[in-house]
């Protein structure tokens, strides 16, 4: 039906007063037609100016179908907060945006044209690029310079990065391709797809907060059956805050490490592996033991030499590793792929 709701854009956000403006802006700029886009906002429970920002911009989306804003007062974490969003949500796609993204003029209308192309499509991933806050001025729009991701890429390590991280943009990235996974900053989701992949009454594992609930939602969508396809033509900007400089030696990595706050990398550390814990086939972990073994064992020296607090996550690991095992059955009791299926995207 004309003027109906084809997509929600669904926005989280904490103490974000340094970019909200540039966000909102964005979304006001979109070309897609505004009577066809639901904004929904949720405040984890700001402490700095958020709040009053967005309602200050509040009127200037007023010919959007509807914008819905949620203040909280305890933080649920972006994916639960996106999860709660949902609820709010209309359309057949849900864009899940971080207050720190800024989307091309053409977001909406390029990603709402490649979900069109196959139904079987349930996730999109843009191409972000970096950009710091500090140097853009309000409503301009950063370079196409430095990637900062093409969604995920799993190794038989089990690592996991960011496609094209810190690389320039020299047309490397030009092609449509499915990937293994979308990232998190602002992945577009097919509703239906979400929809799917609920396991034990929750789309996001909020035992996952933080940190990897991103993957841990990708991977589930590869198993059940979804494809998840990156599309160049779809683009963004990310201000990542910790990862802005890449590594050249062991001792860039020792710095980079040192600006990523404890709590993250403890949480990091733990929820990778619960997500491979709860979504892998242990038919594809025996076949890429040696990698794995090798690299487990080369990061938890690491860890002991020069991270040790990190290890004290192991007391809550051994202790949800139970409850990780129930969501494991109930997850790969639905799985409609093979282990090989999913295995073909292990690099």
């Amino acid at each position: 039906m004309e003027n109906e709701p084809v997509c929600s854009i669904n926005l989280v956000v904490l103490n974000g007063e340094r970019y909200v403006r540039h966000c909102l802006e964005a979304l006001r700029k979109q070309s897609f037609d505004h009577r066809r886009l639901v904004i929904n906002i949720l405040d984890n429970g700001s402490t700095d100016r958020t709040k009053e920002m967005v309602k200050e911009f509040m009127p200037f989306l007023n010919d959007f179908n509807r914008v819905t804003f949620i203040e909280r007062l305890s933080n649920l974490g972006m994916w639960g907060g996106q999860e709660e969003l949902l609820k709010h949500s209309d359309g057949e796609y849900v864009i899940a945006l971080a207050v720190d993204v800024i989307l091309d003029t053409r977001f909406v209308e390029r990603a709402v044209m490649a979900g069109e192309k196959d139904p079987h499509i349930g996730a999109i991933q843009a191409k972000i690029y970096r950009f710091d806050v500090a140097t853009v001025g309000p409503g301009m729009f950063p370079d196409r310079d430095i990637i900062d991701t093409c969604g995920f890429r799993v190794f038989r390590s089990r690592r996991v990065i960011n496609i094209g991280h810190g690389e320039h943009d020299h047309g490397q990235f030009a092609g449509t391709h499915e990937i293994f996974g979308v990232e998190g900053a602002v992945p577009v989701l097919r509703r239906a797809a979400l929809e799917d992949i609920r396991v034990q009454g929750e789309i996001a594992d909020h035992d996952l907060f933080w940190y990897a609930e991103d993957l841990d939602i990708a991977w589930r969508l590869r198993l059940a059956g979804w494809k998840e396809v990156y599309d160049p033509s779809v683009v963004a900007w990310h201000d990542r805050q910790t990862t802005k400089k890449l590594r050249k030696n062991f001792r860039d990595f020792l710095n980079i490490r040192r600006t990523i706050p404890l709590r993250k990398r403890r949480l990091e550390w733990r929820n990778v592996r619960f997500t491979i814990v709860k979504n892998d086939y242990i038919i594809n972990i025996l076949k890429d033991l040696p990698a794995i073994i090798f690299r487990e064992a080369a990061m938890t020296l690491y860890l002991v030499l020069f991270e040790p607090r990190v290890l004290t996550e192991m007391p809550t690991l051994f202790r949800l590793l139970p409850k990780m095992i129930s969501k494991r059955r109930a997850i790969l009791s639905s799985a409609r792929v093979s282990p090989a299926q999913i295995r073909k995207f292990f690099h």
